[in-house]
């Protein structure tokens, strides 16, 4: 039985929850907070910095999201969490790092000036971070209008998702960028996100900046 240690509401534990759901593999999901902490001990010993999320598989843990979906790729093979040719897995390894750090890692600034300060936070971070979306943004509708991406859950779909869904709520995608708009949409529509959509939605008053009413 594989077991995911993470939370519901965090960007990356749908990126390893969305490739389980998609292989329909049994697991267990172990939530990580105040109320369980083994499993927050159990978190703070497997990874150097204590994050989440975790995938305990038998004998074999794996962290980092990018991983777990590469070690669920590698389990069922038939899933195409992977492509099968080189060239392609290339490139979807290229844009799971965009994804992860130019799309993710911008908006991930801005919630980080409000947890540090509620009452005031830094508004240069903030304003560098919605920057940084800006420009990830019009380099993704460029390479949209040249490119296409797989319909079914893959490494991309497994990072676009989470990131894409909450870096809208910090800085709209414009109306300059209608290809990823239209991904966004899409992304959110397979069955595998729209579930951890649902599951999350409790905790929408958490988010920092404030959730929007809608989505």
């Amino acid at each position: 039985m594989l077991a995911l240690y993470g939370h519901p509401f965090s960007s990356y534990t749908w990126k390893g929850l969305i490739p389980l759901y998609a292989t329909g593999a049994g697991f267990e999901f172990r939530e990580v907070g105040p109320d369980e902490p083994d499993h927050s001990d159990f978190v703070a010993r497997s990874h150097p910095a204590g994050k989440f999320p975790v995938l305990v598989d038998g004998d074999t843990t794996v962290i980092e999201a990018t991983s777990i979906v590469e070690h669920l790729a590698l389990k069922y093979p038939a899933s195409g969490l992977i492509p099968a040719d080189p060239a392609e897995a290339a490139i979807a390894r290229m844009l799971d790092r965009v994804f992860d750090n130019y799309v993710m890692g911008s908006g991930q600034r801005v919630v980080n000036a409000f947890l540090a300060n509620m009452a005031a936070p830094d508004q240069a971070e903030i304003e560098a971070g919605k920057a940084g979306l800006r420009r990830a943004y019009r380099w993704l509708e460029s390479w949209l209008a040249e490119n296409a991406l797989p319909a079914h859950v893959s490494l991309v779909s497994c990072a676009a998702a989470p990131s894409l869904f909450y870096a809208d709520w910090i800085e709209p995608i414009p109306a300059t960028a209608p290809r990823l708009a239209a991904l966004r949409a899409e992304l959110l529509a397979l069955p595998e996100v729209s579930r951890c959509v649902e599951d999350a939605r409790p905790f929408r008053p958490w988010f920092p900046p404030g959730a929007p009413d809608r989505d």
